[in-house]
């Protein structure tokens, strides 16, 4: 197994001249390392189209929310990802198999954020019950003031 990973890493490079100097040896791997460099995938949130393109399998989650939220918190566990817009506010989220895992962790983190972000919107139980009294009294108060319209 550890043959195979470093054939996998491992690149060979045929150089032609008449005599290698040091400056010719470090233009080579100079212009190796433009070519690997130029070749890397791209990480975190890209298009769809990208995101199939690695060649490995993809799968999708809906979403519904805030997806500058979902983008800080991807980044923060590195994972690839893509959203398609499917109605206004949905989308579906793909990213790709091999980082279920990460997904996963990314997505409870995600969660969580959102309902701690819709626990804090929520007002307190003693301003909703003032709340509800005021709207009780005005309409209590608008019944008083029709009677008095209709003599």
């Amino acid at each position: 197994m550890v043959d195979e990973d470093i054939s996998r890493r491992s690149i060979a490079i045929t150089v032609k001249t008449a005599k290698l100097s040091a400056r010719a040896l470090a233009y080579v791997l100079a212009s190796v390392g433009k070519k690997l460099s130029n070749h890397e995938l791209p990480h975190g949130k890209m298009s769809v189209k990208k995101l199939m393109s690695h060649g490995a399998a993809a799968s999708s989650i809906e979403l519904s929310g805030d997806t500058a939220l979902f983008d800080r918190v991807a980044r923060k566990w590195n994972v690839d990802y893509a959203f398609y817009k499917t109605e206004p506010g949905k989308y579906l989220l793909f990213f790709k198999s091999n980082q279920a895992d990460a997904m996963t962790a990314c997505f409870a983190e995600y969660s969580k954020k959102v309902l701690r972000r819709e626990k804090a919107e929520k007002l307190p139980i003693r301003e909703q019950i003032e709340k509800a009294r005021e709207a009780i009294s005005k309409k209590e108060r608008q019944r008083v003031k029709e009677r008095e319209h209709e003599r």
